[in-house]
Protein backbone atom coordinates (compact mmCIF):
# COMPACT_ATOMS: atom_id res chain seq x y z
CA UNK A 1 0.00 0.00 0.00
CA UNK A 2 1.53 3.26 -1.00
CA UNK A 3 1.19 6.41 1.03
CA UNK A 4 -0.21 9.56 -0.06
CA UNK A 5 0.22 13.46 0.87
CA UNK A 6 3.26 15.01 3.27
CA UNK A 7 3.13 12.23 5.61
CA UNK A 8 6.28 10.48 7.49
CA UNK A 9 7.65 7.34 5.49
CA UNK A 10 7.23 4.05 7.62
CA UNK A 11 10.46 2.06 8.04
CA UNK A 12 12.86 4.57 5.71
CA UNK A 13 16.52 2.90 5.35
CA UNK A 14 18.28 5.69 4.79
CA UNK A 15 21.53 5.29 6.53
CA UNK A 16 22.89 2.43 4.53
CA UNK A 17 27.09 1.39 3.52
CA UNK A 18 26.21 3.59 0.37
CA UNK A 19 30.35 4.34 0.38
CA UNK A 20 30.58 0.71 -0.88
CA UNK A 21 28.07 1.34 -3.95
CA UNK A 22 29.86 4.38 -5.33
CA UNK A 23 31.60 4.36 -8.66
CA UNK A 24 34.36 6.71 -8.85
CA UNK A 25 36.70 8.00 -12.13
CA UNK A 26 39.78 9.20 -10.28
CA UNK A 27 41.88 7.57 -13.33
CA UNK A 28 40.13 9.32 -16.03
CA UNK A 29 43.26 11.18 -16.47
CA UNK A 30 45.30 8.25 -17.20
CA UNK A 31 42.80 5.98 -19.07
CA UNK A 32 42.69 9.26 -21.20
CA UNK A 33 46.47 9.46 -22.06
CA UNK A 34 46.40 5.16 -22.43
CA UNK A 35 43.96 5.30 -25.15
CA UNK A 36 45.96 7.99 -27.01
CA UNK A 37 48.94 6.02 -26.59
CA UNK A 38 47.50 2.85 -27.91
CA UNK A 39 46.14 4.46 -30.94
CA UNK A 40 49.50 6.18 -31.34
CA UNK A 41 50.79 2.76 -31.59
CA UNK A 42 48.54 0.78 -33.02
CA UNK A 43 48.77 3.49 -36.11
CA UNK A 44 52.55 3.31 -36.06
CA UNK A 45 52.22 -0.60 -36.48
CA UNK A 46 49.73 -0.39 -39.43
CA UNK A 47 51.97 1.91 -41.37
CA UNK A 48 50.76 4.89 -43.67
CA UNK A 49 47.41 4.01 -44.85
CA UNK A 50 44.29 6.16 -46.23
CA UNK A 51 42.74 8.44 -43.21
CA UNK A 52 38.85 8.18 -45.07
CA UNK A 53 37.42 4.73 -46.93
CA UNK A 54 36.21 4.84 -50.39
CA UNK A 55 32.50 4.79 -50.75
CA UNK A 56 30.70 3.28 -53.68
CA UNK A 57 27.77 5.28 -55.10
CA UNK A 58 24.35 3.46 -54.47
CA UNK A 59 20.53 4.18 -54.85
CA UNK A 60 18.20 5.04 -52.69
CA UNK A 61 15.68 2.91 -51.66
CA UNK A 62 11.87 2.87 -52.12
CA UNK A 63 10.21 4.44 -55.68
CA UNK A 64 10.24 8.20 -54.34
CA UNK A 65 14.36 8.42 -53.65
CA UNK A 66 15.46 5.83 -56.16
CA UNK A 67 16.48 8.58 -58.62
CA UNK A 68 18.95 9.71 -56.24
CA UNK A 69 22.67 8.63 -55.45
CA UNK A 70 24.32 8.36 -52.21
CA UNK A 71 27.18 6.80 -50.53
CA UNK A 72 26.72 3.70 -49.52
CA UNK A 73 28.42 1.17 -47.04
CA UNK A 74 30.70 -0.98 -49.28
CA UNK A 75 31.81 -2.33 -52.63
CA UNK A 76 30.90 -6.02 -53.91
CA UNK A 77 32.72 -8.79 -54.18
CA UNK A 78 31.93 -8.57 -58.26
CA UNK A 79 32.19 -4.75 -58.13
CA UNK A 80 36.04 -5.49 -56.63
CA UNK A 81 36.52 -8.61 -59.26
CA UNK A 82 35.96 -6.35 -62.32
CA UNK A 83 38.48 -3.80 -60.93
CA UNK A 84 41.13 -6.60 -60.09
CA UNK A 85 40.97 -6.16 -56.19
CA UNK A 86 41.47 -8.81 -53.99
CA UNK A 87 38.47 -8.57 -51.18
CA UNK A 88 41.08 -9.74 -48.31
CA UNK A 89 43.67 -6.61 -49.76
CA UNK A 90 40.54 -3.90 -49.91
CA UNK A 91 40.54 -2.44 -46.94
CA UNK A 92 43.90 -2.30 -46.14
CA UNK A 93 44.17 0.02 -49.03
CA UNK A 94 41.02 2.19 -48.13
CA UNK A 95 38.33 0.26 -49.85
CA UNK A 96 35.47 -1.58 -47.39
CA UNK A 97 33.86 -4.50 -48.45
CA UNK A 98 30.04 -5.28 -48.03
CA UNK A 99 28.84 -9.03 -48.36
CA UNK A 100 25.32 -8.62 -47.77
CA UNK A 101 24.75 -5.84 -51.05
CA UNK A 102 24.09 -7.03 -54.85
CA UNK A 103 24.29 -5.87 -57.58
CA UNK A 104 21.22 -5.10 -59.36
CA UNK A 105 22.19 -3.35 -62.75
CA UNK A 106 24.99 -3.16 -64.99
CA UNK A 107 24.70 0.63 -64.90
CA UNK A 108 25.00 0.56 -61.03
CA UNK A 109 28.17 -2.13 -61.70
CA UNK A 110 29.92 -0.12 -64.03
CA UNK A 111 29.90 3.31 -62.15
CA UNK A 112 31.33 1.79 -58.89
CA UNK A 113 34.01 -0.40 -61.30
CA UNK A 114 35.33 2.90 -62.44
CA UNK A 115 35.29 4.52 -59.01
CA UNK A 116 37.75 1.79 -58.14
CA UNK A 117 39.89 2.01 -61.12
CA UNK A 118 39.90 5.85 -60.66
CA UNK A 119 40.93 5.21 -57.05
CA UNK A 120 43.39 2.51 -58.36
CA UNK A 121 45.22 4.62 -60.62
CA UNK A 122 45.93 7.83 -57.53
CA UNK A 123 46.87 5.14 -54.63
CA UNK A 124 50.11 4.75 -53.54
CA UNK A 125 51.45 1.21 -52.42
CA UNK A 126 54.80 1.57 -49.99
CA UNK A 127 56.50 -2.08 -49.68
CA UNK A 128 56.47 -3.69 -46.34
CA UNK A 129 60.24 -3.56 -46.19
CA UNK A 130 62.16 -0.69 -48.44
CA UNK A 131 63.72 -1.31 -51.25
CA UNK A 132 61.85 -4.75 -51.73
CA UNK A 133 58.89 -4.10 -54.12
CA UNK A 134 56.44 -6.27 -54.63
CA UNK A 135 53.48 -7.67 -56.73
CA UNK A 136 51.13 -4.11 -55.97
CA UNK A 137 53.65 -1.74 -54.64
CA UNK A 138 54.34 1.37 -56.14
CA UNK A 139 57.40 1.49 -57.74
CA UNK A 140 59.58 4.69 -56.47
CA UNK A 141 56.90 5.57 -53.82
CA UNK A 142 57.74 8.67 -51.55
CA UNK A 143 56.37 9.83 -48.62
CA UNK A 144 56.48 13.32 -50.42
CA UNK A 145 54.69 12.67 -52.72
CA UNK A 146 51.11 14.83 -52.71
CA UNK A 147 48.93 13.68 -50.83
CA UNK A 148 44.54 14.18 -50.67
CA UNK A 149 43.00 15.64 -48.16
CA UNK A 150 39.37 14.13 -48.39
CA UNK A 151 38.59 11.86 -50.99
CA UNK A 152 34.81 13.11 -51.22
CA UNK A 153 36.39 16.17 -53.11
CA UNK A 154 38.46 14.12 -55.67
CA UNK A 155 35.77 11.20 -56.23
CA UNK A 156 32.59 12.59 -55.50
CA UNK A 157 29.03 11.12 -55.58
CA UNK A 158 27.38 11.45 -58.85
CA UNK A 159 24.11 12.86 -59.43
CA UNK A 160 21.75 10.39 -60.02
CA UNK A 161 19.73 11.29 -62.67
CA UNK A 162 19.77 14.17 -65.32
CA UNK A 163 16.47 16.06 -65.77
CA UNK A 164 15.16 16.24 -69.40
CA UNK A 165 14.63 19.55 -70.71
CA UNK A 166 11.38 19.77 -72.34
CA UNK A 167 10.63 18.93 -75.91
CA UNK A 168 7.03 18.32 -77.87
CA UNK A 169 5.33 15.25 -77.60
CA UNK A 170 6.10 12.78 -81.02
CA UNK A 171 3.02 11.35 -83.16
CA UNK A 172 4.52 7.81 -82.12
CA UNK A 173 4.19 8.46 -78.55
CA UNK A 174 0.62 9.91 -78.62
CA UNK A 175 -0.20 6.72 -80.33
CA UNK A 176 1.80 4.16 -77.82
CA UNK A 177 -0.09 2.95 -75.13
CA UNK A 178 1.83 1.60 -72.34
CA UNK A 179 -1.20 -0.61 -71.25
CA UNK A 180 -0.56 -2.71 -74.22
CA UNK A 181 3.11 -2.26 -73.82
CA UNK A 182 3.11 -3.97 -70.34
CA UNK A 183 0.79 -6.84 -71.08
CA UNK A 184 2.36 -7.73 -73.51
CA UNK A 185 5.60 -8.08 -72.08
CA UNK A 186 4.16 -9.91 -69.50
CA UNK A 187 2.21 -12.34 -72.12
CA UNK A 188 6.01 -13.23 -73.69
CA UNK A 189 7.34 -13.95 -70.16
CA UNK A 190 4.49 -16.52 -69.19
CA UNK A 191 4.46 -18.11 -72.41
CA UNK A 192 8.20 -17.93 -73.68
CA UNK A 193 8.23 -21.81 -72.14
CA UNK A 194 5.45 -22.94 -74.62
CA UNK A 195 6.63 -20.98 -77.40
CA UNK A 196 10.14 -22.58 -77.42
CA UNK A 197 8.29 -26.06 -76.89
CA UNK A 198 6.16 -25.47 -79.96
CA UNK A 199 9.61 -24.09 -82.00
CA UNK A 200 10.85 -27.37 -80.69
CA UNK A 201 7.90 -29.72 -81.77
CA UNK A 202 7.55 -27.98 -84.96
CA UNK A 203 11.48 -28.56 -86.02
CA UNK A 204 11.06 -31.91 -84.95
CA UNK A 205 8.01 -32.03 -87.12
CA UNK A 206 10.15 -30.32 -90.45
CA UNK A 207 13.42 -32.65 -89.39
CA UNK A 208 11.13 -35.88 -90.03
CA UNK A 209 9.21 -35.01 -93.37
CA UNK A 210 12.88 -34.41 -94.85
CA UNK A 211 13.60 -38.16 -93.98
Amino acid sequence: MGFAHNNVLHRNHFRKDWQSRVKTWFDQPGKKHSRRAARSAKATKQGLRPTELLRPAVRCPTSRYNTKLRAGKGFTKAELKLAGIRPKEALSIGIPVDHRRRNKSEEGLKLNKDRLEAYKARLVVFPKKAGKVKKGDTEGASTTDPTIRSLASVFPIPAGMTPEAPRAITAAEREASAFVALRKARSDGRLVGVRAERAKTAAAEEAAKKK
